[in-house]
């Protein structure tokens, strides 16, 4: 397994093939299957207020494949917090441990760059979603935003640093 961070000028290609592969996730959030400006957009999409300039988008490698990808940025929903805007893993390594390793990789990322709490969104319809992130010690906020685009209720989950 490898962590590293991806280049938009060379590994839209590899994030195109990886979300074709989790297209299962993206026909629930988006409604849609992705398609190559979904993989181009995850280079540069960032939550509101976010300093774009101190986001990282990282790929994880499973023997020599992208096989999950993660967009951590900082400053939203306050100035201080880190907020894991997406993380998702190809449905092969589901339920492997490989999420909580991910993941483990990016609280101490959030840590190492001043985050007092890592931040991020849930879908309501992703139960499953839902569960790995309470699992890993995310609680709810109670704060939820409806997406008119999609018609997802999100969740904001929080877990302190």
């Amino acid at each position: 397994m490898l962590i590293r961070a991806l280049d938009p000028g060379t590994d839209v290609p590899l994030v195109e093939a990886l979300y074709a592969e989790a297209a299962d996730y993206w026909l629930l959030a988006d409604r849609a299957p992705p398609d190559r400006a979904k993989a181009e957009a995850f280079f540069t999409d960032t939550p509101p207020g976010a300093d774009a300039a101190r986001s990282h988008r990282l790929g994880l490698f499973v023997e020599g494949r992208l096989s999950g990808v993660a967009e951590l940025s900082f400053g939203f929903p306050e100035p201080a917090d880190a907020y894991l805007g997406l993380m998702i893993l190809a449905p092969r390594l589901r339920g492997k441990g490989y999420g909580a390793r991910f993941l483990a990789h990016l609280e101490a990322l959030a840590r190492q760059m001043g985050g007092p709490r890592l931040c991020l969104g849930v879908l309501e319809a992703n139960p499953r979603g839902r569960a790995f992130w309470q699992r890993e010690g995310f609680v709810a906020t109670g704060v939820t935003r409806h997406d008119a685009g999609t018609g997802h209720d999100i969740r904001r989950f929080v877990k302190p640093l």
